[in-house]
């Protein structure tokens, strides 16, 4: 195809940015409707700079510096900017590879991780990598979505929309302007960094103009939590942010740390530290248009996380999803060749006004079977009706039940034991076989009448798509020997990326939504109250958020259970649960014909149950 340089002059976009000094107008090359590489990545201009955060919390009578990398095109032209924040870029690393960044020994940026900048620097972005305060070269300190957090995004933005001092150095008195820049930034990042894009975009910030978060956190609280109860590992957020501390931080952060231990007491409360952490709460801020991406399958950064950010925010932002069969794996790991040319054409759309109309292309795109995937205009889907379905002795259906159900939670539970019929700490209620296929899309709830024998009871409940299947096993993916490369390589930094394949096996049953709560937070998750044991109680609970199609043949099963050992802290005191049917319901996001009751056993041999992996 042949290529014709064009200058564009983007007066739509410049009208919106808040820009330094006088532009300069944007050049950039169109070719096929995309911008082109028209920039060499041998002449790019590497540097480094510190940008005043407003804060001293690292206590040293000096405000915190954080520092952000930039590669940028050699141009005389304002170029937009991509930005990735990140605490990992001299620890876990990022993508598949664990790439880190490195330096020469003058102290400049060489190796700069993920193919963004090795794609996009030559058809004209900049991209740069932000290490959040506390982490690798910024002063400050880790707080784990908090203030330090969300101000090593916006300070950057503001810098590069002239709006804060930068400097050439950590503590020098030279300062340094973002001349280039045309103030347009558009966010991106897997984990602890997607979700730093979302509690910046939750601030409204001028200058931020799309984010593109994969597998990320919306709220903290239920990424260390679950209604009142305890996800196990990190008991609170300190042990999390310490491992990724710089030495600065190590020694001089203590006061942080103190606070985030204080504000997350083993319990399960909702407290203010959590609330400040909460980017859902603030989702009416959001001005920024949406990318997401997640994996139904991870149990690491579970999907209610996006899934409630994605109700939140404002309808007027426009918002693109893609769900995958993966766990917590970057898209550039499961669907690669449609994924760098999807990205490209939406950072073209949002940071650069290239009117292309991804914007009124289908709005999810989700994977049904691997590498199958289907598209839908809008999401939840038209025709989508929350459902309330009731267990009952005849199974699960329309019509409420009556009298009980009663199990004895051992502690031991798991999908895999409870799904077999091995364990029976749980009950089990399911459809008839569906005549037709039945789709779930969105996020569920469960409403639970309940009484138990001792003070401290613990609750689980799963929906579950009984029949066979075949489906992602694992995280959803393996590495391969070969390599495909993404951009235009450098000395030190190239583009190439080992392949995956998807792993795959059959099963019989696959839980497609799950949730779990503590008791005594019945009433309120910031105060527990006091449980008798005996008396009945009426708990509703949050559903992970899902896109599952349950095909015509299987059944739609419900399972209430006590502690699944796999996901949460077991009680106290392990009590015998039971749960009065006619008062307890789940309620569904369906799109179908609503299927009859069956008490037919459920058994299953193989069980998906998804996957919990690291939280990078």
């Amino acid at each position: 195809m042949k290529r014709v340089r064009v200058v564009v002059a983007l007066a739509g976009a410049m009208a919106l940015t808040p820009i330094p000094a006088t532009a300069a107008t944007p050049a950039f090359s169109l070719s096929g409707g995309v911008t082109a590489p028209i920039h060499s990545m041998a002449d790019a201009v590497r540097e480094t700079v510190y940008v005043d955060s407003g804060l001293d919390l690292d206590g040293n009578g000096t405000r915190d510096r954080v520092a952000a990398d930039i590669i940028r095109p050699s141009t005389t032209g304002r170029v937009p900017v991509i930005m990735d924040a990140s605490p990992y870029y001299q620890s876990a690393g990022r993508g598949n590879e664990s790439e880190v960044k490195t330096y020469d020994s003058a102290g400049v940026p060489v190796k700069f991780p993920l193919f963004y900048d090795n794609y996009f620097v030559p058809r004209g972005y900049a991209v740069v990598l932000v290490d959040f305060l506390g982490t690798n070269r910024s002063r400050g300190c880790v707080d784990v979505g908090g203030q330090s957090e969300i101000a090593s995004g916006t300070a950057v933005i503001d810098w590069l929309n002239g709006r804060r001092t930068g400097y050439s150095s950590l503590t020098g008195a030279t300062t340094k302007t973002a001349s280039w820049s045309t103030g347009a930034v558009g966010m991106i990042g897997k984990s602890w960094d997607g979700s730093i894009a979302n509690g910046v975009a939750a601030t409204g910030i001028d200058g931020l103009k799309t984010i593109v978060p994969i597998a990320a956190i919306s709220s903290w609280y239920d990424w260390f939590r679950s209604d009142g109860v305890a996800y196990p590992g990190y008991s609170s957020p300190t042990g999390l942010g310490s491992q990724f501390e710089n030495t600065n931080a190590r020694s001089r952060c203590g006061a942080v740390r103190t606070q985030m231990t204080n504000g997350s007491p083993a319990n399960g409360d909702y407290t203010a530290m959590w609330q400040t952490r909460d980017f859902v709460r603030k989702a009416s801020n959001v001005k920024a248009s949406i990318f997401a991406i997640h994996g139904l399958n991870d149990l690491n950064v579970k999907t209610l996380q996006y899934g409630q950010f994605w109700d939140a925010v404002p309808a007027s932002v426009p918002k693109k999803l893609w769900f995958s069969q993966t766990a917590h794996v970057d898209p550039f790991d499961f669907r690669r060749s449609e994924w760098v040319p999807t990205l490209h054409r939406w950072f073209d759309r949002w940071l650069l006004n290239v009117q292309n109309g991804i914007e009124n292309e289908p709005q999810v795109s989700a994977e049904r079977a691997p590498n199958q995937w289907a598209d839908d205009q809008t999401w939840p889907p038209a025709g989508t009706v929350s459902t309330v379905l009731r267990p009952s002795s005849s199974g699960l259906g329309t019509t409420p039940g009556t009298g009980t159900s009663a199990f004895t939670d051992n502690g031991s539970g798991t999908p895999a034991n409870w799904l077999s019929g091995s364990n029976t700490g749980r009950a089990i209620y399911s459809t008839a076989p569906l005549t037709s296929d039945l789709r779930i899309a969105g996020t569920s709830s469960i409403t639970v009448g309940v009484s138990s024998s001792t003070p401290t009871a613990h609750l689980t409940a799963y929906l579950v798509d009984y029949g066979p299947a075949t489906v992602r096993t694992g995280e959803g993916i393996r590495t391969l020997t070969t390599e495909s490369c993404w951009g235009e390589s450098r000395t030190g930094d190239d583009a190439c990326y080992r392949d995956t394949e998807a792993t795959t096996g059959n099963v019989d049953a696959q839980i497609i939504a799950r949730g779990w709560a503590d008791l005594a937070n019945y009433q309120s998750l910031s105060t527990p109250s006091t449980i008798t044991p005996g008396t009945k109680y009426r708990m509703t609970f949050r559903l992970s958020t899902t896109d599952h199609l349950i095909k015509a043949g299987h059944r739609l099963g419900l399972v209430v259970g006590g502690t699944d050992s796999t996901a949460i802290v077991r009680p106290s005191q392990l009590p015998r649960l039971t749960v009065d049917l006619a008062d307890t319901s789940v309620r569904i996001p369906l799109k179908g014909s609503v299927p009859a009751a069956s008490s037919a056993p459920l058994v299953a041999g193989s069980v998906s149950a998804g996957t919990k992996g690291a939280l990078g």
